[in-house]
C-alpha cells in the first residue's frame, strides 16, 4: 500500500496509523499527527480503492451504502499490512493507535470490528456503523475517541450513536466529542482528541 512513515524522536509512544477521508492521501493528517502526540513516529497509508480518481479504503454502492465484500477483504490487506510495516520499520506491532476522518475512521473502525488486537486504540473522526449484525470481539477496555457533528450530513448522530452502543456493549471504553459542526473536522474536536490521547498512552 502507499504509505509513508515518520519515525518518531520517542519510540516509546503508541504509533499514529493515519488514514484519510474519501479523495485525500498520506499527507493529509500529518499535522493532527503533529497535534495529537508529535513525538510518535506516524504510519500514514493511502487507500487503495480509487472512486472517480479519489483514494478510498474500500468501495461503496451508494452514499453511505458500503460494498461489505470488499470492506471485509480491504480490511484485512490493511490489518496485514501493519504486521509489515511493523517488521520493515522495527516498530512494536502492539501500539499502534489509528487516527482516522471519515472514509479512514471507517475502515479503522472495520479494523476493531475484525480484528481483536490490530489496534492499541483509534481516534475516529466523523465515523458511521461499518458493519451490521456481526458478532464483536472482546474489547475490553480498548479506548476509542469519537468526534461527531450533531448536524452531519454524511454521518447523523444516530449512526454515531449506534456505534457508540456496539462499542461499548463490546467493553471499549468509548469517548465521544459533540459538536454543533457538519463533516468538517474543528479545531476543538482535535484539541479534545489530542488531551484524550495523553491520557491514554501517555
Amino acid at each position: 500500500m502507499k504509505h509513508l512513515f515518520k519515525k518518531g524522536t520517542d519510540t516509546t509512544k503508541s504509533v499514529l496509523l493515519l488514514l484519510h477521508g474519501t479523495g485525500g492521501n498520506e499527507e493529509d493528517l500529518l499535522s493532527l499527527a503533529d497535534l495529537i502526540s508529535p513525538e510518535s513516529s506516524v504510519l500514514s497509508v493511502r487507500g487503495n480503492v480509487s472512486e472517480n480518481g479519489m483514494p478510498r479504503f474500500f468501495r461503496r454502492l451508494a452514499e453511505g451504502v458500503f460494498d461489505e465484500e470488499d470492506l471485509i477483504f480491504r480490511t484485512k490487506e490493511l490489518h496485514e499490512f501493519i504486521d509489515e510495516a511493523a517488521q520493515k520499520y522495527e516498530f512494536n506491532r502492539d501500539h499502534v493507535v489509528a487516527v482516522g476522518y471519515s472514509n479512514g475512521a471507517n475502515i479503522a473502525g472495520s479494523l476493531i470490528f475484525h480484528y481483536q488486537h490490530s489496534l492499541k486504540g483509534a481516534i475516529l473522526h466523523h465515523p458511521m456503523v461499518p458493519r451490521r449484525g456481526v458478532e464483536l470481539p472482546d474489547l475490553k477496555g480498548l479506548p476509542v475517541f469519537i468526534g461527531a457533528g450533531k448536524n452531519d450530513p454524511i454521518c447523523p448522530p444516530e449512526e454515531t450513536e449506534e456505534l457508540e452502543n456496539l462499542l461499548s456493549h463490546a467493553g471499549a471504553a468509548v469517548h465521544v466529542k459533540w459538536e454543533n459542526m457538519g463533516h468538517q473536522l474543528s479545531r476543538a474536536e482535535v484539541e479534545e482528541a489530542a488531551q484524550w490521547f495523553s491520557k491514554n498512552f501517555n
